[in-house]
């Protein structure tokens, strides 16, 4: 009997932790793998990832481009499109663009999309420079785009 409670009391501490840990982390704006400075882990020596207009579909900004992953039935997504959207309205030369993930498995698959929402914010030559997992910020989407341009 007391074994049940001891393995109850463990698996909500789990979730917790797993919660607490996923919250903090969700829709954070990250240097990508390979843009270097602090987005570069030791040893890792991957080329930066580049995208281009046809892979896209649409033109990409002038100074710098947001897209956006997104599913049919992702809540976050609309926020964050709302969000990418404004900022896009916001910044001279900054364009936002919507994917369908299952729409673009070619892309998913290459860049590693394993949930939606995720935002990849591009350069004005389409580098990945930052990445998020999840509804970023308003605040951390304009100074992901500091990044960005020059």
């Amino acid at each position: 009997m007391m074994t049940g409670v001891w393995v109850a009391l463990g698996v909500l501490l789990a979730a917790t932790v797993f919660g607490l840990v996923r919250r903090r982390r969700d829709g954070v704006l990250r240097a990508a793998p390979g843009a270097g400075g602090d987005g570069r882990k030791g040893g890792d020596d991957r080329v930066d990832e580049t995208l281009r207009a046809d892979e896209l579909g649409v033109e990409l900004g002038a100074k710098a481009t947001l897209v956006q992953f997104s599913s049919a039935f992702c809540a976050p997504c609309r926020t964050t499109r709302r969000v990418l959207g404004e900022v896009a309205g916001m910044v001279d030369g900054v364009a936002h663009v919507e994917l369908d993930a299952e729409a673009h498995l070619e892309l998913v698959r290459r860049l590693n999309v394993v949930r939606t929402p995720t935002v990849l914010v591009l350069d004005g030559t389409g580098r990945i420079v930052r990445r998020a997992a999840g509804a970023p910020r308003k605040a951390d989407v304009i100074a992901a785009l500091g990044v960005a341009i020059p």
